[in-house]
């Protein structure tokens, strides 16, 4: 009975959907032309969610910013409309059936998640721009919303759980190959780099912590088992093209945070204790501390610039502070968010509210020659400054607490595992490893607030909620 009323659904809106679209190219109208469309995908993120989520998985770093060209709106499409809709659906479907696993709700990263988001949505009550606040709590709520919840039900399957890395990796390696492509026509140049990856992202930065995050998939993909010839060749020649467009991003903090990935990777395959590790983080900031002020003179001798397209002088550039655009306007920013935690130290100006507020906190000695006076300019640079700003010290501990809890979990899993899974244990620690390039990113900049790292984050928050559970998945989901 009930695949005969799937069937009759199925003839009913396929009737409807020829009529609509013989209907609008009748009437040459683009609102009825796009109806028919919408409604077929209804129909399938409802009866066949899981296509819809492995979508949007493959469709991130493809997705495109519609505010460039229609409205003034920021939407990333097909990504964002697609999220809002399985978070409506994953509320739907959890009301009516509770669909979701108990193992879910006993999670510590999900516990991690409900504080972090409530503090997020305390601060928004007590923001100086509710709107701009509940607006950004909106947009956290339809990435996390999904991608944990239909996460935890669809990775049950493993297998779906390498389809996740191979589709956002492949995807990635289609931009990347546009970006070079485009790239090349200018013949590499430095001042090009910033905008050849337009209109898929919206500078350089962003692409290359994008381009540094699938690197340990890639790695984790080609090590995790024995591959045949041809799948081989295809995980080097992604390998390749990764590689390159990490070169030719011109993204310093990129190329950084692979270093520090392959520093953990130290830490993790040798097993150091976590004693020692914090024993030789200490004694680091005892001799920083103690030589600061020759730090400070070297730091003054360095003028490097990052408009070079040598990659040593730009690695140099990372530390100078005394003449590098980038970097002082970085520190403004930083300092702008400082000053606004002193003022609202508690709740701070509200989530999302950092482009309205830190203008009149520039101090004049800061000001370089690409700040703005309206401050117009951005966020704060940094994932960690930017909520201490926006939601106060809590807002900072919230995060904290959720960036460790997923390390915590991922890192004590994997070394829970042992060699009879190696193939899920080399993958989880491709994700971990990703983790790490993006947060390392994310002393510099900020881009949880986009689809382009939101998803790719949450989803491996979903893998190994879902991998540190150790029911066998279940085959009555119906996803």
């Amino acid at each position: 009975m009930q695949a005969l009323r799937s069937n009759l659904f199925a003839i009913l809106g396929g009737s409807i959907f020829i009529l609509l679209s013989l209907f609008a190219f009748y009437l040459e109208n683009w609102f009825f032309f796009f109806v028919p469309f919408a409604l077929l995908i209804i129909y399938i993120s409802i009866y066949h969610t899981k296509y819809v989520f492995l979508f949007i998985l493959f469709a991130t770093p493809l997705s495109i910013n519609i505010e460039e060209f229609v409205t003034s709106v920021g939407l990333y499409i097909p990504t964002e409309p697609l999220l809002f809709g399985l978070m409506l659906l994953v509320i739907m479907y959890q009301l009516r059936s509770n669909i979701l696993p108990s193992f879910l709700f006993k999670h510590e990263i999900v516990w991690a998640i409900g504080i972090y988001l409530g503090w997020m949505f305390i601060s928004s009550c007590m923001s100086t721009h509710p709107m701009v606040s509940f607006k950004f709590l909106l947009v956290k709520l339809w990435y996390i919303v999904p991608l944990i919840g239909f996460g935890s039900l669809i990775f049950q399957d493993k297998r779906y759980i390498r389809a996740f890395l191979w589709l956002y990796s492949v995807s990635m390696c289609l931009v990347i190959i546009y970006t070079v492509i485009k790239h090349a026509g200018y013949g590499f140049a430095e001042k090009q780099s910033h905008w050849v990856m337009d209109p898929f992202f919206r500078d350089h930065t962003i692409y290359g912590a994008a381009v540094a995050l699938i690197f340990p998939f890639l790695l984790g993909l080609y090590l995790s088992k024995k591959h045949d010839l041809l799948t081989q060749v295809i995980l080097l020649v992604l390998l390749i093209i990764n590689l390159t467009g990490l070169y030719f991003s011109y993204t310093r903090a990129a190329w950084l945070s692979i270093v520090a990935a392959g520093g953990v990777w130290f830490l993790i395959w040798f097993k150091i204790k976590f004693k020692y590790i914090l024993i030789t983080v200490m004694s680091i900031c005892v001799i920083l501390a103690l030589s600061w002020t020759e730090i400070q003179f070297a730091l003054a001798k360095n003028t490097s610039e990052h408009t070079t397209e040598d990659f040593g002088k730009r690695l140099e550039s990372a530390a100078n502070v005394t003449t590098d655009a980038s970097n002082l306007e970085r520190l403004n920013r930083w300092s702008c968010a400082i000053s606004m935690f002193e003022e609202r130290p508690i709740f701070g100006f509200g989530p999302g509210t950092y482009a309205f507020e830190y203008a009149r906190f520039q101090k004049p000695e800061n000001l370089t020659i690409i700040s703005t006076n309206f401050g117009d300019g951005g966020n704060a640079h940094s994932e960690y400054l930017g909520p201490l700003s926006e939601m106060g010290i809590l807002g900072l501990l919230t995060t904290l607490l959720l960036i460790s809890t997923i390390f915590y979990k991922g890192i004590t899993l994997y070394n829970r595992w042992g060699n009879e899974n190696r193939e899920m244990k080399v993958l989880l620690l491709s994700m971990i490893l990703s983790l790490v390039t993006y947060f390392v990113h994310g002393i510099l900049n900020n881009y949880l607030d986009t689809d382009k790292a939101c998803v790719p984050i949450f989803a491996i928050c979903a893998c190994i909620i879902v991998m540190s559970n150790e029911r066998r998945p279940s085959a009555s989901s119906g996803f």
